[in-house]
């Protein structure tokens, strides 16, 4: 994990061939959110991408390298103060050996919080 105690994984599951569900428990109290930003806590874009390519590496078994990303739609504020509970829909798909293309989305409730596919290669 790149970020130390950031979140932590609840459930992760196979739901049918290439899909999985996540299911993640942000920590309000991570050192990120003391500057992002004091007193409004917002989780990072960056830092959802990062839990996309770590969930999606624990899937595949290897480490990945990002190559592309398309369709990147931030459509909430993840405020880890009033939503710290993350479902995340991963639809995984290609040629392990070359690409990968993970498609996520990311939902706190019924709220759609972030959409967007990733290509991978194997690091």
């Amino acid at each position: 994990m790149l970020l130390k105690d950031f979140y932590k994984v609840e459930k992760l599951e196979n739901v049918s061939e290439g899909k999985y569900n996540a299911v993640v428990h942000l920590n309000n109290q991570h050192d990120i959110f003391k500057g992002h930003f004091p007193g409004n806590p917002v989780t990072p874009g960056v830092c959802m991408m990062q839990i996309i390519k770590e969930l999606s590496q624990e899937i595949v078994g290897s480490s990945l390298f990002m190559i592309s990303s398309s369709n990147v739609k931030f459509m909430a504020l993840i405020n880890p103060d009033v939503h710290p509970v993350l479902k995340l829909e991963l639809e995984i798909s290609g040629d392990f050996d070359t690409e990968i293309k993970v498609k996520n989305t990311t939902f706190f409730d019924e709220t759609v919080a972030l959409k967007l596919t990733n290509t991978y290669k194997k690091a």
